[in-house]
């Protein structure tokens, strides 16, 4: 079978667009992208977009806060995409987070039936004290007793090759990308953006440079082979995006 994927719109973000693309100028304003993906085994999320707090206050961020301006609605939270679609949010079986960063995994409140599927070396890297003290990560954004599948590596979701996890580390330390019926493949944050791969320019702050410079190579071997890369960050290709990709 197909699967449908559907963009989900959680919100927007600026920053300085060094800081997403190294050596730019100027401001860089943002999606925080999501995707809901339908399986016949059942609903997919990835990723799952900012924390309702970020309505009225960015507290929780703490230092990261400041790099960030963020324009956030109700209707832009993860369960106000998926009600604009007329699904519930207990519905969703699975919930992939492609890193635990907050605009990657701040909605997961709000999906509270599903699986989480994430990589174990991210998840270790989530809970180190310095990085949770700088903002880099906040367990209140995912230690919320959902059940989870820990893995080490690549993963096919449902061994039928249509929803194949890929590890693309660099970004942080465990960081994931989803391939979806050889067809696409949602980057995360791998790379920002169409542009940091063109230019071969890593944000100014990784994880791992070396490591996520192998990964763009990787991304544009994916591309050579006729898969589609959908960036997570991108305002221009988000443009060009219809309901179902």
């Amino acid at each position: 079978m197909t699967c449908i994927v559907r963009p989900l719109t959680c919100g927007w973000m600026t920053a300085d667009f060094n800081l997403m693309v190294s050596g730019q100028q100027g401001r860089f304003h943002l999606p925080v992208g999501a995707f809901l993906i339908e399986h016949s085994q059942g609903l997919v999320l990835f990723d799952s977009g900012l924390h309702p707090e970020l309505l009225t206050s960015k507290d929780r961020l703490g230092a990261v806060g400041s790099m960030f301006d963020i324009d956030l609605t109700p209707e832009g939270l993860v369960e106000g995409q998926l009600d604009k679609l007329g699904v519930d949010p207990a519905d969703v079986t699975i919930a992939v987070a492609s890193h635990l960063h907050y605009d990657h995994c701040g909605g997961l409140g709000q999906v509270p039936n599903a699986r989480l599927v994430v990589q174990e070396a991210e998840w270790q890297a989530a809970h180190d004290p310095e990085a949770i003290a700088i903002g880099g990560y906040n367990p209140d954004d995912f230690e919320l007793g959902h059940d989870r599948q820990m893995l080490d590596g690549d993963h096919d979701l449902f061994g039928d090759g249509t929803l194949v996890l890929r590890t693309s580390v660099g970004h942080t330390a465990g960081h994931q990308s989803l391939m979806v019926d050889g067809r696409l493949l949602l980057v995360g944050d791998a790379c920002y953006c169409r542009l940091a791969l063109d230019l071969d320019s890593p944000p100014a702050f990784a994880f791992d440079e070396d490591q996520q410079r192998a990964s763009f190579a990787w991304l544009r071997a994916q591309e050579a082979n006729g898969l589609q890369l959908v960036f997570s960050h991108d305002k221009d290709q988000w443009a060009t995006l219809g309901p179902t990709i």
